[in-house]
């Protein structure tokens, strides 16, 4: 993890109070970024919004020298965050996190299940699965038609389902209705988004091996001051979602 000062190369929105921010990074520090890692933004240089904000990595250019983070305008701070232009200063500690392993795993199919806002690092972890041979197939989930991004870009890399709760595009209701009605082949799931969303594709798919990826506020992002824990499935422990995780092993952390 480093601590850098970097610039916006560029900042679009994507879709409703969905934003994506191009920024540069050195090749060197985007060798270490694994599928799943985060990056932990300060929103400006006043005492006015002490924590900074924790940020999904959704794709690298390493011959740019580009970062790509998409985020949802829930708050003050991110709307902040999105007033700023290009060529304008970042602080942010990079890379987070633990990430997802896929070099310890053998599989030829994965499935990956993203909702709303957990959508943008499963981007960069289906290509990372398609450089290594493996086969995917994703299920994105939103509330309606306006929230909806990256649909083509997951087009290209795979078979792609979208659906919506109020059935505005694609299919209506849930990614778990996704998975129950196309019963998709693969060897390992990877899931990200809210908790209810996590908790219902854990127990849709109790029987297989997945991992997920939990969204948290955090405190220091660092591991040293205990905000963002969550327990262990036998109580017997505690887990830093912001170090230990985001990522975990199905069946191994209490959501």
């Amino acid at each position: 993890m480093k601590l850098i000062e970097t610039k916006i190369k560029s900042i679009t929105v994507i879709a409703k109070d969905t934003v994506k921010l191009d920024i540069h990074v050195d090749q060197d520090l985007l060798e270490t970024i694994r599928p799943g890692q985060f990056v932990y933004i300060q929103i400006g240089s006043s005492s006015e919004h002490m924590l900074r904000r924790p940020i999904s990595i959704a794709d690298l250019d390493k011959e740019g020298n580009k970062l790509t983070l998409i985020y949802k305008e829930l708050g003050e701070g991110t709307r902040k965050l999105s007033r700023l232009r290009k060529d304008d200063s970042l602080n942010m500690l990079i890379p987070c996190g633990s990430g997802y392993r896929i070099d310890q795993l053998e599989m030829t199919h994965a499935l990956l299940v993203g909702g709303g806002i957990g959508v943008p690092p499963l981007y960069y972890l289906a290509k990372k699965l398609i450089e290594k041979g493996v086969h995917v197939t994703t299920v994105i989930g939103f509330q309606s038609k306006e929230d909806v991004f990256y649909e083509e870009q997951f087009q290209c890399l795979g078979k792609c389902y979208v659906t919506t709760n109020d059935g505005s595009y694609g299919h209506q209701g849930y990614v778990t209705d996704i998975i129950e009605q196309e019963q998709p082949k693969f060897d390992y799931y990877f899931a990200c988004g809210p908790t209810p969303m996590l908790k219902a594709i854990e127990i849709k798919l109790k029987d297989e091996k997945g991992f997920l990826s939990l969204e948290e506020r955090m405190g220091c992002g660092i591991g040293a001051c205990y905000a963002c824990v969550v327990p262990t499935k036998d109580e017997k422990s505690n887990k830093k979602i912001c170090q230990d995780g985001p990522v975990f092993h199905s069946g191994e952390v209490k959501i």
